[in-house]
């Protein structure tokens, strides 16, 4: 599973011009990034894919100097589970 990488959007695409997995977090007018949508294709969910994403996502943005508010419920989920996040997720 290899994961591709946009400024604003972390996906897994599905070799046809689709995707199976996907999570985005533009820039809000503050310049902070919104985490707005996560998406798992029901092939792999129950295999740990959304929280993949959010890992790299938080990678992503630490390494870019970013934070994020999260306005998915997943993503907020994962923000209140992982304490470690909290330098990044607002």
């Amino acid at each position: 599973m290899e994961f591709q990488y946009e400024d604003n959007r972390i996906f897994l695409p599905d070799g046809t011009g689709g995707v199976l997995a996907e999570i985005t977090f533009p820039a809000g007018a503050d310049g902070v990034c919104v985490i707005d949508h996560t998406f798992v294709d029901g092939s792999l969910r129950g295999q740990g894919v959304a929280g993949k994403l959010m890992e790299a996502a938080v990678a992503a943005l630490r390494q870019s100097g970013r934070q994020a508010r999260t306005a998915c419920s997943y993503a907020a989920l994962w923000r209140d589970k992982h304490p470690e996040a909290a330098d990044v997720l607002l």
